[in-house]
């Protein structure tokens, strides 16, 4: 059975707003809902659920919701996070909205909120990826501040540590047992270690969104990207379908067009859960269950009707949920290996 850890958001207005319900498939879905990945997801919902709750739209809420993880100081997101093996912190994000508009940034270095500049890509450039100083400069031009580039406490005592050997060797993502449901996921000591912050929301017009943000595994190769900026790996969204998001071995997941697989799963007419649980299937098949044994790789998914689930790799992925009954809830994940 799933353990569930609840934050009552009575003052974030959960009752101010009417909400549908959906029965399909034995399975009830709700709008507006809002959906993220590990266990910071729980304060990152908080921010989208202040702009659900008030009839806003799903774009707007997981821009702004991943957009505290990013303000925090956590291993793989934001500008406090684990730097790549030259020292230097360096940013991907994605975005994308219910007519197919998306865009997204990577190899981002000193701006504080790459999730934003993504956003300003889809909707102020023909384009939908930008990149390293490219992507800095037009960040720049569009009024973000470029940051001092210097590593939070945590980064750095991470990287001293991690230079001592510099081996290349990534912890599995996993939740940060023992410190808590809700306190900032650290890796200062090398045993915790989440890797993004992925969200995506359900409006009351109906309307799908998703948004991703993160730095990457820590201690990367320069130049190093994976899949969380790459449209149809880390996220997906098809209005008519639903949407998915990709945490985990970035590598592996742009090998199976990862969200894009899931997506086309639930339009086979698989519900949420059962169709992340086919592209990990589809990955442990092209990979082989003996190489999957040292990484991990989890997908979460929400349908048109509201209806949400998730699936891993490995056991300690965790995922948060919000929505009208549920309050603010952290769900663990079912898992194959």
């Amino acid at each position: 059975m799933q353990r569930r850890k609840f934050l009552h958001l009575s003052s974030l207005g959960l009752g101010a707003l009417g909400f549908t319900s959906f029965k399909r498939n034995g399975l009830l879905g709700k709008k507006p809902v809002v959906i993220s990945t590990w266990d910071v997801g729980i304060r990152a919902n908080m921010g989208a659920w202040n702009i659900l709750s008030k009839k806003g739209n799903a774009l707007d809420a997981v821009e702004q919701g991943v957009i505290i993880t990013e303000n925090e100081i956590v291993c793989c997101v934001g500008l406090g996070a684990n730097p790549d093996r030259d020292g230097i912190v360096t940013l991907d994000a994605s975005i994308m909205d219910h007519q197919s508009n998306c865009g997204s940034v990577a190899f981002l270095e000193g701006i504080k909120h790459p999730i934003a500049v993504a956003r300003k890509v889809m909707e102020k450039t023909p384009h939908v990826l930008l990149v390293g100083e490219g992507a800095q400069k037009f960040a720049l031009s569009e009024g973000f501040a470029l940051e001092e580039k210097k590593l939070s406490a945590d980064a750095k005592k991470a990287y001293n540590e991690w230079l001592k050997e510099s081996e290349y060797k990534p912890v599995i993502n996993r939740e940060n047992n023992g410190h808590g449901p809700f306190a900032p996921t650290h890796l200062s000591n090398g045993e915790y270690n989440h890797d993004t912050i992925g969200m995506l929301a359900l409006d009351v017009h109906g309307n799908l969104s998703g948004s991703c943000t993160t730095s990457g595994q820590g201690f990367k190769m320069r130049g190093r990207v994976g899949d969380s900026p790459l449209i149809g790996a880390g996220l997906f969204v098809d209005n008519e379908v639903g949407a998915a998001v990709a945490t985990g071995q970035g590598e592996d997941i742009i090998r199976i067009a990862g969200c894009h697989l899931v997506v086309e799963f639930m339009r086979q007419g698989n519900n949420p859960e059962q169709a992340c649980k086919k592209a990990i299937e589809r990955l442990i098949q092209k990979k082989g269950k003996e190489k999957c044994k040292d990484i991990q790789v989890a997908f979460i998914a929400l349908n048109k009707n509201g209806e949400y689930g998730a699936y891993a790799l490995q056991k300690k992925f965790n995922y948060a949920v919000c929505d009208a009954d549920e309050k603010n809830v952290l769900i663990d994940s079912k898992f194959i290996l």
